[in-house]
């Protein structure tokens, strides 16, 4: 089909093997077979898919010496003779009946053919596959659980819901990202910008962190080293290197939560990819990633949207996953999950095989909701009129009565709810929501047999302060604060129904793991402090010390007011990347308190804090600010603070005086942002120096424990 790999290492160039084909796919992973035969490989954990990538191949890829065998087989009749609809050229319904099918059959064969046989290959090994789906013309659902460990990539909770909830539906107990890739442009990603990309992974169930920006590098070769082409660099080049091992602190503490347990969501949602099927859109294979722009004003993507604003917990679902799912005792069970109720959002097509599963799970006694109408019609072209029959028929079997602006049916021991009101009909069908999402608190929820784990971040632009309300009802809860490794015994309280309130501080931009068990337990109390009175700014003549980086150190400097290091004077402290020490003296303030909180003010871009000679912490952003013990204070105070920058001043003097340092095999550094691109390359040469160090103010706040 015309597509070649992309960045092969040396020896890997070359056509990119047809992923529909068996003997294809075969060929490709005994070469890989014969490769490691004579190798010790119990080192590897598994091998990884870095996704599809084959929708700009020439023909888009969509064909298969045996297609047309493979889909009689599938779809029941010769596509053959309906090529005229295939290629949009006949009556408009029977062309989208049979480019759904034509889609199927794709995904069909991408499915088993490849990742499936991947799969299969890499367990006779023992090894297990990590596999981002994403970008395939298929259900991405149903490729995501064929993997041992869904992965999914980029900025946005309805994109990561996909891998996280094959991985959830389908009982995988890791779900992973491929994180912080693209972030902003090259070199301006700070750890601070990288922690709440994180946060939005672990809001949507991630609890499984890779990061695709580390490449090895010669130690011998000259600043920055080798370097991935990619906007975020985590290599011992970057300054922020220094303070790396603070952000995964927090990805370790938070994974140690997310990955026990289960995951407490109570929804499932249908996966309507029969509508995408159906509409040809900009040619003959939809590459799916999550919600395109063509899910706009559907249902499902209303519905998806609300559930997360509302502070509902759901997973998506496919037409296969559905097909593997029972009810028992008024839960329906998947694979690897129990939930309490499913939604189908309105759809145009659905295949029988499904719709007649979802009223099959209604009769034993599952709680169904069509979100919107009833679907339509069946999918597919074979036998179009005596399976529209059969639908024709289970749909007048479903009896509707009015209830206010909800229409209900009782069927066989369950329940079905038809309406257009989301909110009203998870009410009605007692489906529990998490009202901290009303206040901007964003949530993630597990399970475990002690009770349920709530990982919670302030998405808001102010700070939470408040009795947090929970949809549990918990004996005790803790807190454990993933930034700073702190934790203990929450207060608590019971709201008019019973359900669990905790008090709860929480800065925009911070996050806390909340315990919510389901016996007593004791420990200390978690701590949270008042201010006595207003901050007082640590004044007095700052001295910086340059103590690593490039392209020069520049000289110590003296200062009594805090500004970038790029306003000190001279060229060198503008082109300087790297690390510098504040440091001052100062008396301990006058009065009584329980403790002190330092502010360091604005941070270009992280810092660790010494006092009298003791690190005390290490501040990533964006909140930098640390309590300090009044016995650590002393009358006479030294204050030092490692401040370190992005790379991006020193790249910039770097393309200013045409040092070359892009030094790629087969792909060059493209700019994210086109007025960073010069000849088709990334070019940083017109940049103004970006602020730098410790701008400040620094501050010492007198607290008292609140009571």
């Amino acid at each position: 089909h015309g597509k070649m790999v992309e960045r092969a290492g040396p020896g890997g160039e070359g056509d990119v093997i047809d992923h529909f084909s068996g003997k294809a796919v075969s060929g490709y992973l005994n070469h890989f077979s014969k490769a490691f035969e004579n190798y010790k490989t119990d080192y590897l954990r598994g091998f990884f898919n870095d996704s599809y990538e084959v929708d700009d191949a020439s023909g888009q890829a969509d064909w298969t010496d045996d297609l047309f065998y493979e889909f009689y087989v599938r779809r029941g009749y010769d596509l053959r003779n309906h090529l005229p609809a295939l290629f949009q050229k006949d009556e408009p319904d029977k062309n989208k009946r049979v480019l759904s099918d034509y889609r199927q059959t794709i995904s069909d064969l991408l499915l088993e053919r490849f990742t499936a046989t991947w799969t299969s290959w890499a367990h006779r090994q023992g090894k297990t596959t990590r596999n981002q789906a994403h970008g395939s013309p298929g259900n991405i659902l149903d490729l995501y659980a064929a993997s041992d460990i869904p992965e999914t990539e980029g900025s946005e909770i309805t994109r990561f819901r996909f891998a996280s909830s094959a991985a959830n539906v389908t009982g995988k107990p890791l779900v992973s990202c491929e994180a912080a890739t693209w972030l902003n442009e090259h070199f301006l990603s700070s750890l601070s910008d990288v922690k709440k990309v994180l946060d939005l992974f672990f809001l949507s169930g991630i609890n499984h962190v890779l990061y695709h920006g580390t490449c090895f590098s010669p130690e011998n070769e000259p600043w920055p080293g080798f370097l991935f082409y990619a906007a975020t660099e985590f290599t011992p080049s970057n300054p922020l290197w220094n303070d790396f091992s603070q952000l995964n602190n927090y990805v370790a503490r938070v994974q140690s939560f997310l990955q026990k347990g289960w995951p407490d969501n109570e929804i499932i949602i249908y996966y309507p990819v029969f509508d995408r099927f159906a509409e040809y859109g900009r040619g003959m294979l939809e590459h799916f990633d999550a919600l395109s722009p063509a899910f706009n004003d559907t249902r499902f993507k209303d519905a998806t949207e609300m559930m997360i604003r509302k502070g509902y917990a759901f997973d998506y679902i496919s037409d296969l996953q559905l097909s593997n799912t029972e009810a028992y005792n008024g839960l329906l069970e998947t694979e690897g999950n129990s939930y309490r109720t499913l939604i189908v959002p309105q759809c145009k097509y659905i295949p029988l095989e499904t719709f007649w599963q979802i009223l099959n799970l209604a009769k034993e006694g599952a709680y169904i909701i069509f979100y919107g109408e009833m679907p339509e019609n069946v999918s597919g072209f074979a036998n179009l009129d005596e399976r529209n029959e059969v639908f024709s028929r289970l749909r007048e079997s479903i009896k509707f009565t009015n209830s206010g602006n909800i229409m209900r049916a009782t069927f066989g021991e369950g329940t079905i709810l038809l309406g257009n009101d989301l909110d009203a009909l998870l009410s009605y069908a007692r489906i529990r929501r998490e009202a901290m999402t009303d206040y901007g608190i964003m949530f993630t929820r597990r399970g475990n047999d002690s009770g349920t784990t709530y990982f919670v971040s302030n998405q808001g632009e102010k700070q939470y302060d408040g009795w947090l309300p929970l949809s549990v009802n918990a004996s005790t809860t803790a807190f454990f604060n993933p930034c700073n490794g702190q934790f203990g015994t929450a207060k608590t309280r019971s709201d008019k129904t019973g359900k669990t309130e905790v008090y709860l501080r929480l800065a925009p931009g911070e996050t806390m793991i909340i315990d919510a068990y389901n016996r007593n337990i004791a420990g200390k109390p978690y701590l949270f402090y008042d201010k006595l009175s207003p901050g007082i700014e640590i004044k007095g003549s700052w001295k910086i010390e340059f103590t690593s980086g490039g392209p020069v150190l520049p000289s110590p400097a003296q200062t009594d007011r805090l500004v970038s290091w790029t306003l000190l004077g001279g060229e060198d402290v503008k082109n300087f990347s790297g690390t510098a020490v504040y440091s001052i003296r100062f008396e301990r303030p006058s009065g009584k308190a329980d403790g002190w909180l330092l502010n360091l003010g604005r941070v270009c871009e992280s810092a660790r804090v010494s006092l009298n000679g003791e690190e005390i912490a290490v501040l990533i952003g964006p909140d930098f600010t640390l309590m300090i013990d009044r016995k650590k204070l002393k009358a006479e105070n030294l204050l030092e603070i490692k401040v370190s920058n992005l790379m991006a001043n020193r790249i910039a003097w770097m393309d200013r005086n045409n040092i070359e340092w892009k030094k790629f095999y087969n792909v060059n550094m493209a700019a994210r942002m086109k007025q960073n691109s010069r000849n088709g390359v990334f070019d940083a040469s017109s940049w103004e120096p970006r602020e730098s160090g410790l701008l400040g103010p620094v501050t010492l706040t007198p607290v008292k424990i609140m009571k």
